[in-house]
């Protein structure tokens, strides 16, 4: 997601065209390549099995933008216990799954921007209206991630995080 807006970068000293309004994590922290196609692994567009233990699913932390009338959102992982995991299979396609009480998790996806590291901070998975990903509440903690998404986020902030994001 971007808008038109561009910016000067600070750290490679071009201009960059449009403001990336979020960012997604392809896999779960835990996720390697070499597990493609071996039994009890499965990696798809929305959930991800372990070894047939560990299970993920995909979900959207949204930070307001308070200079802005679009949310940033980072596109995260976050695991489930096995009977949540079910659970939340078992309504995917059900227009009532809006009304299913959240689903404590673990974040999953590392985001590096972010000190202290983002990786098993608890969260609360947000069933959505089909066809919308989840939405994931982190708990109110003084971390940085947590405190952005009760906070806000300002322009600024996009434009430092995709700088670190494009340049390391």
């Amino acid at each position: 997601m971007s808008t038109t807006l561009g910016f000067f970068c600070s750290r490679c000293d071009q201009r960059h065209e449009g403001m990336p309004f979020g960012y997604t994590a392809a896999a779960p922290a835990y996720w390697r390549d070499e597990y493609e196609g071996l039994p009890g692994y499965v990696l798809g567009e929305e959930q991800c099995v372990i070894n047939d233990e560990h299970f993920f699913v995909r979900g959207r932390i949204v930070l307001p933008v308070l200079d802005s009338d679009t949310d940033f959102e980072w596109g995260v992982w976050v695991s489930l216990s096995e009977t949540n995991y079910d659970r939340m299979g078992e309504v995917w396609h059900d227009p009532d799954r809006v009304n299913e009480p959240p689903y404590f998790g673990w974040l999953s996806t590392e985001l590096l921007v972010y000190e202290p590291s983002t990786l098993n901070l608890k969260t609360n998975l947000h069933t959505q209206e089909v066809g919308v990903r989840p939405t994931v509440e982190l708990e109110p903690t003084d971390h940085p991630l947590a405190v952005e998404q009760r906070q806000g986020i300002t322009l600024q902030r996009i434009q430092a995080i995709t700088e670190r994001v494009l340049h390391g």
